[in-house]
């Protein structure tokens, strides 16, 4: 039988990194800045899975490469962040190397202690596909790019006290002003995401209003994502940006609104109710209505006479 597996690279230390590129050994095991200007020319096979046990930030100008996450194909341009998180894997396809910008790599263990530990989990975009990388405007760019300049002019200085503590400060410089970034690009990207919007709005009306969840069970947020062809994180951030609740907000919303009607337009009781919403425990839906209106299904009908 003829093996379609794609093949896997999976870096698990920076040592090994660069090995492969052909570079000295890192000054710190856990922690490297490298300027793709200095990557020698590399083939793989395209289809190649890539992943590695670090965070990754990755500044890319003038690539003009492809990437596929899932369906969706991306066409990188011109000043693109992209965030990995630690054993996150893309694919590769096409030249991946750009003519200039910067690859960090950050293990777990280097910012463990440190602030950036728990803000590092809080920034979703490191969840994100490379589908959704962050497009840097012309001044974007120009600022990130100084900030990345810092970077490796600190972690090639001679290691002291103070590196470690230099470093993280302007690791969360540049993870603050990216999430700024990413907020400006919900914003610019208005009219492109109000169609976006009126479709989840669509997606999740029909199930309810037509009854089909019995049989189909309530939408969940990873299959909508999907249907968009964008992951959980980016749809919800989205959602979140264009109306100021997340995408589950807007699925439980829109459940308990149909209980509503339920509960005051008919005879059912709370346990066929909440059959017909997907709940496979009645008492599963009485905790989200009561969660949501502060009124259990049979105290809120009773206000109704």
């Amino acid at each position: 039988m003829k093996n379609n597996a794609r093949p896997h690279l999976h870096i698990d230390s920076l040592a090994e990194l660069h090995r492969l590129l052909g570079f000295a050994k890192p000054k710190h095991p856990l922690f490297t800045v490298l300027q793709f200007k200095d990557f020698p020319a590399i083939e793989l096979e395209d289809g190649m899975k890539l992943s590695a046990d670090f965070y990754q930030i990755t500044f890319k100008k003038g690539c003009c490469n492809k990437m596929i996450y899932g369906q969706s194909e991306f066409d990188f341009d011109e000043g693109v962040l992209s965030f990995f998180a630690p054993k996150q894997t893309f694919i590769k396809d096409g030249e991946v190397i750009p003519p200039a910008g910067f690859l960090i790599m950050i293990h777990p263990d280097y910012i463990k202690g440190t602030s950036l530990q728990t803000k590092i989990r809080s920034y979703s975009f490191f969840e994100y596909a490379v589908t959704e990388s962050l497009i840097l405007s012309e001044e974007e760019e120009a600022f990130i790019e100084l900030v990345l300049m810092q970077i490796e002019k600190e972690a090639l200085r001679p290691i002291d006290k103070h590196s470690q503590d230099v470093i993280i400060s302007s690791l969360e410089l540049l993870l603050t002003y990216s999430d700024r970034f990413y907020t400006r690009q919900f914003l610019t990207r208005k009219p492109k995401y109000n169609t976006l919007l009126a479709k989840f709005e669509k997606y999740l009306d029909e199930p309810i209003h037509t009854s089909t969840i019995p049989e189909q069970g309530v939408p969940k947020l990873a299959a909508i994502a999907a249907s968009f062809n964008l992951t959980p994180k980016y749809f919800s951030d989205l959602i979140r940006q264009h109306t100021g609740r997340s995408a589950q907000q807007h699925i439980h919303d829109k459940l308990i609104e149909a209980a509503k009607e339920k509960l005051s337009g008919t005879t059912l009781s709370v346990s066929e109710i909440a059959f017909l919403l997907g709940f496979e425990h009645s008492q599963s839906f009485s905790r989200l209505f009561k969660l949501k209106t502060n009124f259990t299904p049979s105290e809120y009908r009773g206000t109704l006479n």
